[in-house]
Parts: structure tokens; sequence; C-alpha cells
């Protein structure tokens, strides 16, 4: 387990192969955002309620892990492929050459991307009080072949 303190520049984080050349430009739109999940061959980009400081978690797994979303706001899966078998995990403007890189088996490979504390920070980053809450993004990673994207868990839940 890594833990990191990524800027969410423009509400995201990115998740993508070392060797990816992927722009997110044109795989942003209203569901996208809803879903808080861009989806390139080789690069995920992860929504985030804020356009701040989150803390980052990232775990590898042998194999999927236990839904445990109950304990989290919002959460996401999609696969990617990591021919490289370096994943790189970085705010959208930070510089690709120092941004936090992690060992994985080179094929496809599963990302689920559980978020909390998602309407305290975002409570906190409209105030101009310290903070109070960080978002935290909890990604994990395991070997697996490609499936589509899923929205686990949506926050905010849908209104009736």
């Amino acid at each position: 387990m890594t833990t990191l303190e990524l800027f969410a520049d423009y509400f995201q984080l990115h998740v993508l192969d070392e060797g990816s050349e992927g722009d997110f430009g044109g795989v942003w739109n209203g569901r996208s955002v809803l879903d808080g999940l861009a989806v390139l061959d080789d690069a995920l980009a992860i929504g985030t309620a804020v356009n701040d400081t989150v803390a980052v978690e990232v775990r590898g797994h042998d194999r999927q892990p236990d839904d445990d979303s109950a304990d989290f706001d919002h959460v996401v899966e999609a696969s990617l492929h990591t021919p490289s078998g370096r994943l790189v995990v970085m705010g959208c403007t930070d510089y690709l050459a120092d941004a936090a890189r992690f060992d994985v088996a080179a094929g496809w490979t599963r990302a689920r991307a559980s978020r909390r504390n998602l309407a305290q920070a975002v409570r906190w980053s409209e105030s101009e009080e310290g903070p109070e809450a960080m978002e935290e993004v909890r990604l994990q990673i395991w070997p697996a072949p490609f499936s589509p994207p899923r929205i686990v868990k949506r926050w905010p839940p849908a209104q009736s």
C-alpha cells in the first residue's frame, strides 16, 4: 500500500500505463462527469468532488478484492491495458516524470476507485476555514481480463 497526496486539478486524477499517450479531451462529457470516470484503452481519469488536494491510497491485489462499497460514497471500476507493466498515478497536471509508478502485470488491469468524505470535502473547499476533511480516494488494482466500466455506487444518490 502506498499513500499519496495529489492535486486533483480540473477535478480529476489520472491512472495510466507508463507508455500511454492518451488524451482525455474527447472522453469527458456529461455522462463521464456524472460517473466520475473517463476511460481510454490504456488510461483512466478518476473524477473528484473537489479541485484540490486529495488523499490517494494505492493498493495492489493478486485478485479482485472484496466489495466494501458500503464504506464509500462513490465507487467505479474500469479496465485498462498496461503493456509496459508500469502504472502511473498522478494529478492531471502533474509532471509525468515525477509521478508515482507501480509495477503491475503486463496486460489487462482492473482498477477500482472508491471515494469518501465527499460532502465534507466539498463543504470545506467552498469555505474559507482551515481544512476539516480531505477527499479520500482508494485505488485498488489487480490483473483481470477486460470488462466494461461499472458504476458500483453513485454519489450523490439519484434524487427521486
